[in-house]
């Protein structure tokens, strides 16, 4: 039996990541750092630094197109979407939130945020009709979230006291995640919470992680949840992106309470993870500045399938494709089950 058990496990094993990399090509190239995605009308649309703006398309990449949002080199890291528009908010004061048309993309401000310490790090919409706006915390360490409902931005009155040093990443648009009942903001520095908002009854609840914290560059970057039960939260620590104690953790109950995977079994620093739509949380794809990995048993264990380098943000584009971008490029991995 001792002889026998070996091989089952290397069975399981390649049973397990069985998945290949198929095909992986860059599809834009240029002087640009982009942490924030989205698909539409089978186009990859972006934001990035020096105010750009633009898409490329998936069937033709030679049809692309970019724009500058403002004559002023603002600096992008969010990226929205609604029916009608396309929304997105520079990082630094002043905050200047951007509406996008999809039709001709001409771009408006609709809001803008003064204060000294603005500093926004991720901007969601959890339905057609509402979204939020994450900032770091002003000197009053009080949460600050712009608001957009009934088509108008507005400051989200918030009795959430942050701790000294606790932040957020505005490294790839993905500390906040939501379904329909639930909204989740995660935090990293000195502290690495999660900030829960029940959508319907408009209360915060704010949950401990046994994430890696204490640090300004420690502590989640990236979650994302399947339903209203299931999630995954990365990250790390950027000034040591090797390590991998840690850096990523799972919950089963909505946020609640969170049990740390794979610690120093993976990777290392990831900026943004993400859930194969329809696989319930099962299989998951995550990438860091240094690598690309994937999850096939509820991010439990780690198969790093691509050494690529430079990719901030991810997106499933179907079952088998993914989209990642970040320092001067787009690029799409397929890949073979």
């Amino acid at each position: 039996m001792k002889k026998i058990f070996p091989v089952i496990f290397s069975l399981l094993g390649m049973m397990m990541f069985s998945q290949k990399v198929e095909r992986f090509e860059t599809l834009f190239s240029d002087k640009i750092s982009i942490r924030a995605i989205e698909l539409y009308d089978g186009k990859i649309w972006y934001s990035g630094t020096d105010s750009k703006f633009g898409f490329v398309d998936l069937k033709n990449p030679k049809n692309q197109k970019q724009i500058q949002l403002s004559e002023k080199k603002l600096q992008f890291r969010t990226l929205a979407q609604d029916k009608n528009s396309f929304y997105a908010v520079n990082i630094e004061s002043p905050a200047e939130f951007f509406k996008i048309s999809k039709i001709n993309l001409t771009a408006e401000i609709v809001y803008s945020d003064t204060a000294k310490t603005s500093f926004y790090d991720a901007l969601h919409f959890v339905n057609e009709k509402h979204a939020f706006a994450f900032s770091d915390a002003g000197t009053d360490n009080r949460l600050k979230l712009a608001e957009w409902k009934y088509g108008k931005w507005s400051m989200y009155s918030s009795t959430i006291i942050l701790e000294k040093g606790e932040a957020a990443f505005a490294a790839s648009n993905t500390n906040m995640a939501s379904t329909k009942n639930y909204l989740w903001i995660a935090t990293g520095g000195k502290a690495s919470r999660i900030l829960r908002l029940n959508l319907k009854k408009g209360d915060f609840e704010v949950f401990n992680t046994p994430f890696v914290q204490g640090e300004s560059s420690q502590g989640i970057y990236s979650i994302d949840f399947s339903d209203d039960r299931f999630g995954i939260a990365v990250g790390g620590d950027y000034t040591k992106q090797e390590a991998n104690i840690n850096n990523i953790a799972t919950t089963k109950d909505a946020g609640k309470t969170w049990q740390v995977q794979a610690s120093g079994q993976n990777a290392g620093y990831t900026t943004c993870v993400k859930i194969k739509p329809g696989s319930g949380g099962k299989e998951i794809v995550s990438v860091g500045d240094r690598h690309i990995s994937y999850s096939s048993d509820f991010g439990k264990t780690w198969k790093k399938i691509s050494d690529e380098k430079g990719f901030f943000v991810c997106e499933w584009i179907d079952g088998n494709t993914i989209v990642f971008a970040g320092k001067d490029k787009i690029s799409v991995m397929k890949l073979q089950f």
